[in-house]
């Protein structure tokens, strides 16, 4: 590993270790879900590393606990995940990977990595690998540690873990909010989501708040020129 890509990897991992507040105590919240569920310490490990997708893995969780079939569960794990279609396509705009690159990349990819690789001027693969690294090996490590932790405590929603994530997330939006353009597509997103939640799930309303999102905001800036880099956005 040379010089330059191992800073850029450390680079990365460093910079999504603010968001480990919010991360680890969901993936403790999943591990004891899936633990109250039924799973063994196995399975739930395995559906951490393989699937690694945080709110697929509490759906599956729920799902299974209610019974649902594993047709039923494959379906909603891909209707919660269809939006990483579009982070994808959003990446290859901005990162040339090769065919093996993409797969790891692929896997690894969370809103987390998008949000910070996406806010990143200087990206390269070894900055993305970093930055999904950072999220996979604690998600990982804190969900064995939850497993281990048994079945002893309560409800993980009535300790309040279930609101931490979504404050990191607004972590991640705060600072891509520089213009008017990006504040109004955040608000119509924001406020289609919770209108198309009341009678639609709730993977299929993020994904039609994204799509309108994302569609508005290409229309909105189709002919503008491309933004340039701002110190604030430099790397650490």
């Amino acid at each position: 590993m040379t010089s330059v890509v191992a800073r850029d990897f450390l680079r990365g991992f460093r910079a999504v270790i603010p968001l480990w507040l919010g991360l680890i105590p969901f993936s403790l919240a999943y591990a004891v879900s899936a633990r109250g569920a039924g799973l063994s310490v196995l399975d739930t490990l395995l559906m951490s590393a393989l699937v690694f997708a945080g709110g697929s893995q509490f759906s599956a969780v729920g799902l299974l606990a209610a019974g649902a079939s594993g047709v039923e569960i494959i379906l909603t794990t891909l209707l919660l995940n269809t939006r990483h279609l579009l982070y994808g396509l959003s990446l290859s705009q901005r990162l040339s990977l090769r065919p093996a690159q993409r797969l790891l990349a692929a896997h690894c990819l969370t809103d987390e990595a998008y949000g910070v690789v996406l806010a990143e001027p200087h990206a390269s693969f070894a900055y993305l690998l970093g930055v999904e690294l950072s999220v996979f090996i604690p998600w990982n490590l804190f969900t064995l540690a939850g497993s281990l932790l048994g079945q002893g405590l309560p409800d993980p929603t009535r300790l309040g873990v279930d609101f931490v994530f979504p404050l990191a997330f607004l972590g991640l939006l705060i600072p891509l909010l520089r213009g008017s353009v990006e504040v109004g597509v955040a608000v119509l997103s924001g406020l289609l989501a919770l209108m198309a939640s009341r009678f639609m799930p709730g993977g299929a309303a993020l994904l039609l708040a994204s799509v309108v999102g994302s569609l508005t905001g290409a229309w909105l800036t189709a002919g503008a020129p491309a933004p340039r880099p701002t110190e604030e956005l430099e790397a650490p």
